[in-house]
């Protein structure tokens, strides 16, 4: 891993500009794996990505979906969001095709050990969100390819 970082999100303008920074550093075939119990703010923090790429449309959380994109234009990148909670096997992935929704996109995956994770990828900034009394805490953890620009 290239490094860790600890961010105290006290309310939402603090995890939009978490979100803010993550956008500002993504690139094509990196993923952002969020990870944290229900209700710690995965899918708050990808529309705050999102968003911040350029999107100013509602953003569906893909629980139901499982995968929604998100073109460039008008995004600055193209977005894969995964909502992966109700995989029962990380096989599924194939089935979705997930591969080739990634091609030259960055992914966006709540739930990624429901998919097997992700961070044995270089270009993996996992993301832990936990609750803190009204606020959240994040705490990023970078392969490799985050190697000086981690949020």
């Amino acid at each position: 891993m290239s490094g860790e970082a600890r961010y105290d999100l006290p309310d939402l303008a603090a995890m939009d500009a978490l979100g803010r920074a993550i956008a500002a550093k993504l690139r094509a075939d990196d993923v952002v794996a969020l990870e944290g119990g229900l209700g710690a703010g995965k899918t708050t923090l990808a529309r705050a990505i999102i968003a911040a790429l350029g999107y100013d449309g509602e953003v569906p959380s893909p629980t139901f979906t499982i995968i929604e994109t998100y073109d460039a234009p008008p995004l600055s990148l193209p977005i894969v969001h995964a909502d992966f909670y109700r995989l029962k096997h990380s096989q599924e992935i194939e089935e979705l095709g997930l591969d080739d929704y990634r091609e030259g996109a960055a992914l966006i995956a709540e739930w990624p050990d429901h998919a097997g994770g992700f961070a044995h990828e270089a270009g993996c900034l996992s993301i832990l969100l936990e609750t803190s009394g009204e606020g959240r805490i994040a705490i990023a953890r970078g392969g490799a390819d985050w190697l000086g620009r981690m949020p």
